[in-house]
């Protein structure tokens, strides 16, 4: 069985629900205020609502379904799209939090068997994002709940406000998905000095470093140590510099909280194997190990990389743990 963690999903109730945030999708690209998604592919629309319509139609549960065969994908985990988190957009980031929940369950509930979804929360309101992961968890079937990496509109992960939202995730027993997001959304018109798409592009590794960082070094996992997080892009930055980040913690983080040694918390993290290289997926398999290795695609987005097990070097069993077996447990899926 493939399990595929990362996939985004966008329904005509996502859009148009906001007169400046939207979101939008326009001829030049998913418009969230005055951002713009940019890109260098050739114009598949000349109008807004034409774009619209082709942003829709691969989004059908046929379209998904068609290219999940294609893969020899058998189930996908949907997420908001991490330029939508709006945890920037004051009040209607709490609208919008629930707007996704309940359009990312209906259509999931269309095809269950095929379809989960991971809930989106506005964390930068932690008591209400605590409020809405409860009930999209308990009465919407959310497996988990899928965060940015960093900036929740000035809080970061170590922020005490945020705690009714861990207590909360352990509590209902959901692992939280890390996903960075273009922090040039919430610049307002500045957003065009993000040259080059640089704030996602890079900055979503960084965010999905300094998310498990933060964690550790704040003394989260000490206050919340059953708190289970599956981090993307196989982690950032995070597996390729562990032992900078360890061995640092230790001699130059003097206010760093960790009551245990830095590698003790890896225990607490997943990690997929969304990296272009089949060297750098041997590197992040062997210091992860396959226990703590699930399989994330960003399935139908910009690029397609194949079987992330191949070429390894795994047994039969350590590439169906990877492939589906961890998901299952991590997020109480049925076979």
């Amino acid at each position: 069985m493939l399990i595929d963690l990362h996939a985004h999903l966008v329904t005509e109730g996502m859009l148009n629900r906001h007169a400046f945030w939207g979101p939008f999708m326009k001829a030049q690209g998913f418009t969230v205020g005055h951002f713009s998604l940019g890109t260098r592919q050739p114009k598949k629309a000349v109008s807004d609502a034409q774009a619209q319509a082709n942003l829709l139609s691969r989004m059908t549960h046929d379209a998904r379904r068609k290219l999940m065969a294609e893969r020899g994908v058998d189930r996908l985990v949907m997420a908001t799209p991490s330029h939508a988190f709006m945890y920037w957009a004051e009040d209607f980031g709490n609208e919008y939090a629930r707007i996704c929940n309940d359009e990312l369950s209906a259509w999931c509930a269309q095809d269950p068997e095929h379809f989960d979804f991971w809930a989106h929360a506005n964390l930068a309101d932690p008591k209400e994002a605590a409020r809405e992961i409860e009930r999209a968890v308990t009465q919407l079937g959310a497996r988990g709940v899928c965060v940015g990496g960093a900036n929740f509109n000035g809080l970061q992960a170590y922020s005490e406000e945020l705690y009714p939202v861990w207590d909360k995730v352990c509590a209902l027993d959901v692992p939280l998905m890390v996903h960075g997001y273009n922090q040039s959304v919430w610049w307002g018109e500045r957003h065009t000095e993000d040259r080059f798409e640089t704030t996602s592009i890079v900055g979503d590794c960084v965010d999905e470093t300094l998310f498990p960082w933060y964690l550790i070094c704040g003394g989260v996992l000490d206050a919340f140590p059953t708190l289970k997080t599956y981090v993307t892009h196989a982690g950032g930055m995070f597996v390729f510099q562990l032992g900078r980040l360890s061995e640092l913690n230790k001699t130059m983080a003097p206010d760093a909280r960790n009551k245990r040694p830095f590698m003790e918390y890896l225990q607490n993290f997943w990690f997929d194997l969304d990296v272009h290289h089949p060297a750098l997926r041997r590197g992040v398999a062997e210091v992860v190990g396959v226990d703590r290795l699930v399989i994330g695609t960003n399935f139908g987005g910009a690029y397609d990389n194949g079987d992330l097990t191949e070429g390894l070097g795994l047994s039969d069993a350590e590439r169906e743990k990877v492939r589906g077996g961890n998901a299952l447990q991590l997020l109480k899926l049925a076979r």
